[in-house]
C-alpha cells in the first residue's frame, strides 16, 4: 500500500502533528497520574468502551505492549482513534479529574505512545479463535466501519475480502482526515495489522449492481459498510466554478499530493468540523488570508469548541 503514497516532500513540515506523542518519561509519569477509577466514566465515555484505566496502569509499569493489546482488544483501530477522537468531549471530557480542578489524564496521547510502541516493534494482532470457518465474507467499502468487521471476523478464523473503489484502504481516514491529526501514511500503517492476518483487499474495484450479483453468487455473506454519502451542494450561481471544491475534495487532495500550495484569499463555507480543517489547511498551504462564512452565531457553530479555538489560533 505504501508504495501509492506520493506525497510533496514538504507536508510533514506544513502539517506537524497536533498534539506532538509523548517522550517515555512524560507518559510515564502522566500515566501514574491516573486515579484508576472503579467503574471509570472514561470507559463509559468511550464509543468503543476501551478498558482505558488497564491500558494507562500498564504503561505506568512498563508493559507497553500489554497496554496496546487491550486497546486493539476493544478497537482495532486503536491508533488513528488515539489521533483523531474528540477526547475534549469523550473519555477526557468525563475524566474525574474535571472535579478536583485539575487538568483531564491526556487519555488521548496516552494512547498514541502505547500504539506507536506497539508499530515501531512490529507488533501483531492477535487471533480471537483457532477455528478455521468455510464462509467468505464480502465487505464493501475500505472505512473504519468496514476495517474493524474485516479485522473481527478474520481474528475469529473467517475468509474475508474488502473492496473499495480507490487505490488506497481506510476511507475517510485516510482521504478526509486533515494530515496534522492523522497523516496518510498513519493510516496505511494501521491497515497493515489488518492485511497481516490475511484479509485479502481488492482495490479500485467499483461495486454497482450487475457486481454485486456477482458478489452474492462468490461470498456467503456481504457487509455493507460504504460510509458518508455526497456532501450539500451549495445550488446558488456559481456553485459549478473550477475553483469551487468540496472540503473533503480539497482534504484529499493535498494530503495525495494533487494539492501542494494555495494562493491568495480563500473562502470556507460552513462552520463545521470539516470546515474547519479545510481551513487550518488552506492556511498552512500558503493561503494569504481564510475566511470562514457562516450564516448563523457563533452559539449556532457545529464544529467542536476546541476546532474553533485552534482556527483562531
Amino acid at each position: 500500500m505504501q508504495e501509492v503514497l506520493q506525497q510533496e516532500p514538504g507536508i510533514a513540515e506544513m502539517f506537524a502533528d497536533l498534539h506532538p506523542p509523548f517522550e517515555t518519561q512524560a507518559a510515564v509519569i502522566e500515566s501514574n497520574r491516573c486515579l484508576n477509577c472503579f467503574d471509570a466514566p472514561c470507559t463509559g465515555a468511550c464509543p468503543t468502551h476501551i478498558d482505558v484505566p488497564r491500558f494507562i496502569k500498564k504503561i505506568a509499569s512498563g508493559n507497553l505492549h500489554g497496554s496496546a493489546l487491550g486497546i486493539l482488544d476493544a478497537n482495532v483501530l486503536g491508533a488513528s482513534c488515539a489521533r483523531v477522537c474528540p477526547v475534549e468531549v469523550l473519555c477526557e471530557g468525563a475524566c474525574v479529574m474535571h472535579g478536583y480542578n485539575q487538568q483531564p489524564i491526556q487519555i488521548g496521547r496516552l494512547q498514541r505512545f502505547a500504539m506507536d510502541y506497539f508499530h515501531a516493534q512490529g507488533g501483531r494482532l492477535p487471533r480471537k479463535s483457532d477455528q478455521i470457518h468455510a464462509e467468505k465474507i464480502a465487505c464493501i467499502g475500505a472505512g473504519p466501519a468496514s476495517l474493524a468487521a474485516a479485522a473481527e471476523l478474520k481474528q475469529r478464523g473467517f475468509q474475508v475480502t474488502v473492496f473499495d473503489k480507490n487505490l488506497l484502504p481506510g476511507g475517510l481516514n485516510t482521504y478526509g482526515v486533515a494530515e496534522y491529526k492523522l497523516t496518510l501514511a498513519d493510516s496505511l500503517r494501521e491497515i497493515e495489522l489488518i492485511q497481516e492476518l490475511g484479509v485479502e483487499f481488492r482495490l479500485g474495484v467499483e461495486i454497482g449492481e450487475a457486481s454485486l450479483a456477482e458478489l452474492e453468487a462468490e461470498f456467503d455473506m456481504i457487509f455493507i459498510g460504504v460510509g458518508l454519502g455526497p456532501m450539500h451542494r451549495l445550488n446558488i450561481r456559481g456553485n459549478d466554478h473550477p475553483d469551487v471544491i468540496e472540503a473533503l475534495q480539497f482534504i484529499e487532495d493535498y494530503k495525495t499530493g494533487k494539492t501542494a500550495q494555495v494562493e491568495g484569499h480563500v473562502v470556507v463555507v460552513g462552520a463545521g468540523n470539516t470546515a474547519i480543517d479545510a481551513a487550518n489547511a488552506a492556511k498552512r498551504l500558503g493561503a494569504e488570508e481564510v475566511s470562514i462564512l457562516y450564516r448563523r452565531s457563533r452559539a449556532n457553530i457545529s464544529a467542536f469548541d476546541f476546532e474553533y479555538r485552534q482556527a483562531l489560533q
